[in-house]
């Protein structure tokens, strides 16, 4: 079943579409998002992230990087404001 939305291709994270508990599947349409479990509980509305994301790499929503995460984030993992720190203006990748 559907639980979160991939927005472009290219995203690092996708937005959940209900709340995800720890340990269940993250499944985008089209299959577009593959092995990858939340870590944790990821409320709805939020991000997760789909791809391992480096200190200091910009987190891609939109296609376009919306922030830089603060710390290494594993797949599954809740993208918020204690790993991601936004970035003023437009985020060119």
């Amino acid at each position: 079943m559907v639980n979160v939305l991939l927005i472009h291709p290219d995203d690092t994270v996708a937005v959940a579409l209900r709340d995800l508990a720890a340990g269940e599947a993250v499944s985008a349409s089209d299959n577009q998002v593959t092995a990858v479990v939340a870590c944790e509980p990821v409320p709805f509305g939020h991000k997760v992230a789909v791809h391992g994301i480096a200190a200091g790499e910009q987190v891609l929503k939109y296609g376009a990087g919306i922030g830089v995460a603060t710390r290494d984030i594993a797949p599954g993992e809740h993208v918020h404001t204690h790993n991601l720190a936004s970035v003023r203006g437009a985020v060119q990748r």
